[in-house]
């Protein structure tokens, strides 16, 4: 049989990573899509670059939208990344022809995903993006696919491996965030700009993915509430240990009456549940179907090898023609349940407050806190230093989060509070 021709734009670290699986793994690639595989064509920035792969006899193109053009080509691999041109002419262009799209950019489909979705159900092609979230993990397969049968109450998880390696180097060694981001900027675990991943925006685009597929609706990644892990310190991982925490930057869209939950913060977890033991720059992802109950998938969430492996998976299928609707279902079906707002959310709370240590500064805070009807349960304070600064630990019985944003105002203008507040979510599990 003639093997599927595959055009490659982007030959950075995953595209490369591409290019070395298809080769190393070609018969049992072709026994198991029914047909060889072969990149035929491909487009980078820089032609001259070694990259460790031959290039030899492949068609290469300096426009990479011109790619989608090729008679020779049936499929397009967009590997070039970010939410504008060209990945997104690229990946349009390709749809408008009928030609199947593979698609590790998260960005590009949470905020075009939808209008991508409905391109490539009036053309007919694929629109595959298994790479997209938590690199080799089978999230997305698992959720569209083997869970397809329940409905999904809750999905959440470690969808960013430099944020969580970060926060596992805090919590086992004591040291800071910005020493440890520049150790992991050395070591190549953070980009030179880290932003996307400090923040959470990366996690924020996965987790729009996730919940689109997970509740059947168009993705919103607008309604994403994003925090990241900037203001962690030491000493909250420290407390969150003696509470029997740890703290983890996690992804979390859930199920409520009024809609959909979906957030991207740091939580203090239990030290016992099996997100709080994923360690270093491991992803793990939590599902919950209504029949199945809890499933846990965890493994390396980027790299060559591990996403290079789940966008060859996608090609085994599209070269078997085993189409699946881009959210799971067509877009007709979506239903479109509002988004709820994170002030609406309803939760324990973790507060550290540095203050001054004098008579009557524990009665100011509860005084805050008992106004709001925010009860506490249970308080840490360590040592003797009055007059000097002191940390004061608070943890919340359940209260709503407009509530809890109310009195951190409160308190952070109280006169004996000498620096802004820390607040942190704590989540059951």
């Amino acid at each position: 049989m003639r093997p599927l021709s595959i055009a490659l734009a982007g030959l950075g670290t995953v595209g490369t990573g591409v290019l070395q699986v298809l080769r190393e793994n070609a018969d049992i690639i072709a026994a198991r899509a029914g047909r060889p595989l072969a990149v035929t064509a491909v487009s980078a920035r820089d032609r001259s670059r070694d990259r460790g792969v031959s290039l030899a006899g492949l068609r290469w193109y300096d426009d990479p939208v011109a790619l989608a053009s090729d008679p020779q080509v049936d499929v397009v691999v967009e590997l070039i990344g970010g939410i504008g041109e060209p990945a997104k002419t690229l990946v349009e262009a390709a749809l408008r022809m009928g030609k199947p799209v593979v698609t590790a950019n998260k960005a590009l489909l949470a905020v075009h995903g939808a209008a991508l979705a409905e391109l490539a159900e009036q053309s007919g092609a694929a629109l595959a993006f298994e790479a997209a979230v938590a690199g080799g993990i089978p999230v997305i397969k698992a959720l569209r696919e083997g869970l397809a049968a329940n409905r999904i109450h809750r999905v959440a998880g470690i969808l960013n491996g430099t944020c969580n390696y970060i926060l596992t180097v805090m919590g086992e060694r004591g040291r800071e965030f910005a020493e440890v981001l520049a150790e992991a900027q050395r070591l190549g675990y953070a980009e030179a700009d880290p932003s996307l991943d400090i923040d959470g925006i990366d996690a924020a685009h996965k987790l729009a993915i996730l919940a689109a597929i997970a509740f059947g609706r168009p993705v919103a990644f607008e309604a994403v509430h994003v925090e990241g892990i900037r203001n962690i310190s030491a000493l909250d991982i420290a407390y969150a240990g003696e509470l029997g925490y740890r703290i983890k930057l996690l992804g979390i869209a859930r199920e409520q009456e009024g809609g959909i939950e979906a957030r991207v913060h740091p939580c203090m977890i239990p030290a016992s549940s099996p997100l709080a033991r994923v360690d270093g720059v491991f992803n793990a992802i939590v599902a919950e179907g209504n029949f199945v109950g809890p499933i846990i998938l965890e493994g390396r969430g980027a790299g060559a090898g591990p996403t290079a492996s789940a966008v060859v998976a996608d090609l085994i299928d599209i070269a078997r023609g085993r189409p699946v609707p881009v959210w799971g279902a067509a877009s007709s079906a979506l239903n479109h349940r509002p988004s709820v707002p994170m002030s609406a959310h309803v939760g324990a709370y973790y507060l550290r407050l540095m203050v001054v240590d004098r008579a009557g500064v524990i009665a100011d805070v509860t005084a805050v806190l008992r106004d709001l009807n925010i009860s506490l349960e249970s308080m840490l304070q360590r040592g003797r230093s009055p007059g000097e600064a002191v940390p004061v630990v608070l943890v919340t019985h359940e209260t709503n989060e407009a509530a809890m944003r109310t009195a951190l105002a409160r308190i952070a203008a109280l006169d004996v509070v000498l620096e802004a507040p820390t607040l942190i979510r704590i989540e059951p599990a």
